[in-house]
């Protein structure tokens, strides 16, 4: 087994807390899409700065065994700046913060294509973290075309994104463990 492979398998745990929280927070968007901005703000940014630590321990801890950690690491330090940004610039316009979130979005989704197409040799599944690098680039690209829709269908866009992302990223936990047992 490829050292890529058994850190990704040891670790199959991180991808779950990962996909739980995205999923959480995606249904928090949608049970609550009349939220104000800020509260908004804050959510996202709360998320996306605990997504990207976990990415960074990650990435860190996996750094002598897998030659594509820094592929996590870039991902995990870029959530760290979006989520800062989100938490300790809560006045800026909804323009600002929906461009933060859609280069995030497109940024995270495209180093997890990359990532998949160099681990489909390795593992079965891949095409799990390929369609939700698809839909983060989708997602990013949505929100870039559409930056005047009203806030209820942004909070249900970024529901729909953390929802099936996160249900991706569990299904490759699970995944994952089969492998490292």
């Amino acid at each position: 087994m490829d050292n890529t492979l058994k850190s990704l398998a040891r670790n199959w745990w991180v991808l779950l807390v990962r996909g739980i929280a995205a999923i959480l927070f995606g249904v928090s968007a949608f049970i609550w899409p009349g939220l104000t901005l800020s509260v908004l703000v804050l959510l996202f940014g709360a998320f996306v700065l605990a997504d990207g630590l976990i990415g960074v321990v990650d990435a860190v801890r996996s750094r002598g065994e897998s030659e594509n950690w820094w592929l996590a690491l870039i991902e995990g330090v870029l959530g760290i700046i979006v989520g800062l940004l989100a938490l300790f610039m809560p006045g800026t316009t909804a323009f600002v913060l929906l461009a933060f979130v859609a280069v995030w979005s497109i940024i995270g989704g495209l180093l997890r294509i990359v990532a998949a197409i160099q681990l489909r040799k390795m593992i079965e599944g891949e095409w799990m973290l390929i369609l939700s690098g698809l839909i983060s680039v989708l997602f990013g690209i949505a929100i870039l075309v559409l930056p005047h829709a009203g806030l209820v269908s942004i909070a249900w866009l970024i529901g729909f994104w953390a929802v099936a992302f996160g249900f991706l990223f569990v299904l490759l936990a699970f995944r994952l463990r089969k492998v490292a047992q």
